[in-house]
């Protein structure tokens, strides 16, 4: 149910109510804006709910259900694009950010010669894995901690974000401690208690869609962070796996103008794993700026080839620069228009 408020209620009103529903055993959460204060109830289906025992409550005003399965994810309670900040760095509502960096953090010079290139070519977040999902379990896994701290290192000396994987609730406090941006990879998109425990940090999150995710599903597992109480999820659409060989997975256009006509959250693509091949990393790029995504994450490497993870996908240093080049005059012309 979304209860809309009386608009001169004030913070005392506002939690002599919030009260009143936790006592009635309700899940809540409660949204402002310029216009309107709104509770979100979230306990279950609204079906299940009756709608008669909120009316005559104190300071409500009118009472509606939702429309959609996804309730906090979707467009009923915030209309408007949501936007945030972390530090400098403002994501949504045309604000445009490229994240970029190596598949796996393979040692100080590497990380350090990608953060400072990706820096110079106008990127504002290094990526880099440090805990790797890897289809063998004899390919390289990581450089754990050690690949984390590294970055941390790297990204300050350039005054970069970062952004890295996390794959076990267990390495949750150890990430938060070197790492602004939480990524949830594909593979754990419905990895619901890793989802639950995401809910309650106060990172940011980056949500990649499954390899067979439908949007609803997608949607719904952001659900699960935003119902935890953290509101900033970007989510990305990194291709998904269809009949055709030829490319590691089809990078689904389509999903971001229809994710920002569903959802309030900022949406980005990784042409690098949406296509697994570095050839097609620039025309998917300015694809997906073409459809409207707010930002983009791509995969560098200084020797692409000898990358000890994703090799075929990852660009060089070179090439992000010339990418990099090309599509902010693109996103900057498209957020004109």
């Amino acid at each position: 149910m979304i209860l809309e408020l009386a608009k001169d209620i004030d913070p005392k009103q506002l939690g002599a109510l919030a009260d009143k529903l936790e006592w009635m055993g309700f899940n809540y959460s409660i949204h402002k804006t310029d216009e309107r204060t709104d509770i979100a109830i979230i306990s279950g289906s609204d079906s299940k709910v009756d709608i008669n025992q909120f009316k005559n409550l104190p300071y409500v005003e009118n009472v509606s259900s939702f429309k959609q399965s996804f309730k906090l994810a979707g467009k009923e309670l915030r209309e408007k694009s949501k936007t945030f900040q972390i530090e400098d760095v403002t994501f949504g509502q045309g604000h445009f950010s490229v994240m970029a960096g190596p598949c796996s953090i393979e040692g100080e010079e590497q990380i350090f010669n990608i953060a400072e290139a990706v820096s110079s070519a106008g990127a504002k977040i290094l990526r880099g894995g440090a805990f790797k999902p890897r289809s063998s379990p004899y390919s390289f896994q990581g450089l754990g901690k050690e690949g984390l701290k590294l970055m941390q290192k790297a990204a300050a000396q350039y005054k970069l974000l970062t952004v890295s994987e996390i794959m076990d609730a267990e390495d949750l406090p150890l990430i938060e401690e070197y790492v602004d941006i939480l990524q949830v990879g594909a593979r754990n998109m419905q990895n619901f208690s890793l989802l639950k425990k995401l809910g309650k940090t106060s990172k940011p999150i980056l949500l990649k869609r499954g390899l067979s995710a439908t949007y609803q599903e997608f949607l719904m597992s952001a659900e699960y962070i935003l119902s935890g109480g953290n509101e900033r999820v970007i989510l990305c659409e990194r291709g998904i796996r269809t009949f055709e060989p030829y490319t590691r997975n089809t990078l689904d256009i389509a999903a971001i103008p229809i994710l920002k006509s569903l959802s309030h959250l900022p949406v980005i693509a990784d042409p690098s794993h949406g296509t697994g091949i570095r050839s097609l990393v620039a025309p998917m790029s300015k694809a997906a700026i073409a459809a409207g995504a707010d930002g983009l994450m791509i995969e560098v490497h200084p020797e692409p080839d000898k990358a000890l993870s994703d090799a075929a996908q990852t660009i060089s240093l070179e090439d992000f620069s010339k990418i990099m080049g090309s599509i902010l005059p693109v996103n900057k012309q498209l957020v004109s228009v």
